[in-house]
């Protein structure tokens, strides 16, 4: 077996990232006061150069290294560079949040930063050890920010909880992983895809995609494989809920069309009924339970859960039309949660969490641009015509109709419609409910005021803007989306 040098420049995002990662931890040590703003500023500076370079050496560029366990192709950098911008978004609308709670230390940075550099090499991964790889060094990231706050019981709970799911479905879909080594004799995915594509395709392959379709589910928060996801939105820090709303979601959707579209791409017929009953399961389970939610943190998770149930669904179509709506969907609905979030952050200060919906209530008298910003998020979040989540949708209905998939297209839009009462339920509590009301959910309703500077107030305001002037011209990132796509 000979022995190639692997072309390292190809890797320069990584390896960037990895750099700025080591430079940020010694940095950190020598930096005082609990602002932290040389950390904060060199994060945010390394995030931005890392999805620059994504584009500028990987867009376009179609060729592997490493032995042929990385990838560099459009897709890759697509992905990349979205997981970078979000992880930059999720962080400059936390550090407020975090300074006020005594939480804002050097930590967070870096271990949201080891989540990201996962996420970029599971993008990039030709194999599974290094999709693998990609995904453990996000998860246990993910773990220990959610514990971050170490005097919160419910943190400490959701993070427990977390962590065992999650090791549940790593092992899992490792288990998976060594099916389809034993069935195929590679790590390579288009080595997979070749021993799939045989007219002797081992049952081990069937086995193991089984397998491996259970841990991607998991880290996408779709239906049944969803128990986590409000457990822990609602009990970690507002801030480290962002944060795992938003970037993660893209990497899990990139750990799809990975292993499961490149690798077992020729048994998509075996994989497709598995899919649409993941897909109808996270539909309609997440919608009906989020009706019933009072807290605003739980019904976004479990809205997250029904969005999951979109994505799939178009993943379910398996067609590069499909791939397409779901990259699109992932996107959007990122941008969704991160303002969604962001505004919960923005409107929390010490002692109060802007976590339940009736806290919202009288939000356009107190304030009116904030009341604004919620009414875009939620109007894009139900599909609305106007707003990037209804072309989301409709990217997804149209990829299904067009694999003939019809009756499922049927059941999504009747989960849309279904959606539509709890996000105009938050609506009606923000403009058309009084402040001082009666509650049948608390004693009292609390006084939300932002806890944010201004650069981060007008940083949300331009999140809420987005979602709107990507719905009104949302052809060149669907244009994209199709481009990384080779569509």
């Amino acid at each position: 077996m000979s022995f190639e040098t692997p072309d390292f420049s190809l890797a320069l995002p990584e390896i960037w990232l990895l750099g700025a990662i080591c430079t940020i931890l010694v940095v950190n040590l020598f930096v005082r006061g609990s602002r932290r703003t040389v950390t904060f500023l060199l994060t945010q500076l390394a995030l931005l150069v890392t999805a620059a370079l994504a584009i500028l050496t990987q867009w376009g560029v179609t060729d592997t290294t490493f032995s042929g366990h990385y990838v560099v192709d459009p897709l890759a950098a697509m992905l990349k560079a979205a997981v970078a911008l979000l992880a930059a978004l999720a962080l400059a609308y936390s550090r407020p949040y975090l300074e006020e709670r005594g939480l804002l230390q050097g930590e967070v940075y870096l271990l949201a930063l080891f989540a990201t550099l996962g996420m970029i090499i599971i993008a990039s991964g030709g194999s599974m050890l290094t999709l693998y790889l990609g995904l453990e060094l996000m998860s246990l990231a993910l773990y220990a920010l959610v514990a971050y706050q170490r005097d919160s019981q419910r943190a400490a709970e959701a993070a427990m909880k977390y962590f065992v799911l999650g090791s549940l479905a790593s092992g899992i879909l490792l288990y998976g992983m060594s099916m389809v080594y034993g069935g195929s004799g590679s790590l390579i995915l288009t080595e997979i895809a070749a021993a799939a594509a045989s007219e002797e395709q081992p049952m081990l392959l069937l086995f193991g995609m089984s397998f491996m379709l259970v841990g991607v589910a998991f880290k996408l928060g779709a239906a049944p494989f969803h128990s986590w996801v409000p457990d822990v939105y609602q009990g970690a820090p507002s801030a480290v809920t962002l944060f795992v709303s938003t970037a993660p979601k893209v990497a899990a959707v990139a750990l799809f069309l990975r292993l499961l579209a490149d690798g077992m791409g020729p048994l998509h017929e075996t994989l497709q009924p598995m899919l649409l009953v993941v897909a109808v399961v996270s539909l309609l389970l997440g919608n009906l339970a989020a009706i019933m939610q009072t807290n605003l943190k739980r019904m976004l998770a479990y809205s997250g859960i029904a969005h999951a149930g979109f994505i799939v669904l178009a993943l379910a179509a398996g067609t590069d039309a499909g791939h397409s709506a779901a990259l699109f969907y992932v996107i959007a609905y990122a941008i969704m949660a991160a303002g969604a979030f962001g505004l919960v952050t923005v409107l929390s200060h010490t002692g109060i969490e802007a976590e339940r919906i009736a806290d919202y209530r009288g939000l356009n008298e107190r304030h009116p641009v904030f009341a604004g910003v919620l009414l875009l998020l939620m109007v894009s979040m139900t599909g609305i015509p106007g707003t990037v989540g209804f072309y989301a949708k409709y990217l997804v209905l149209k990829s299904v109709v067009e694999a003939d998939l019809i009756a499922y297209a049927v059941l999504a839009v009747v989960a849309a419609v279904i959606g539509a009462f709890y996000y105009l339920r938050v609506l009606k509590a923000a403009y058309f409910d009084r402040p001082d009301s009666d509650s049948a959910d608390d004693d009292e309703v609390k006084e939300l005021s932002p806890g944010a500077s201004l650069p981060i107030r007008a940083l949300l305001v331009v999140n809420g803007v987005a979602v709107l002037v990507l719905g009104i011209f949302p052809e060149q990132l669907i244009s994209l989306c199709q481009s990384a796509l080779g569509m």
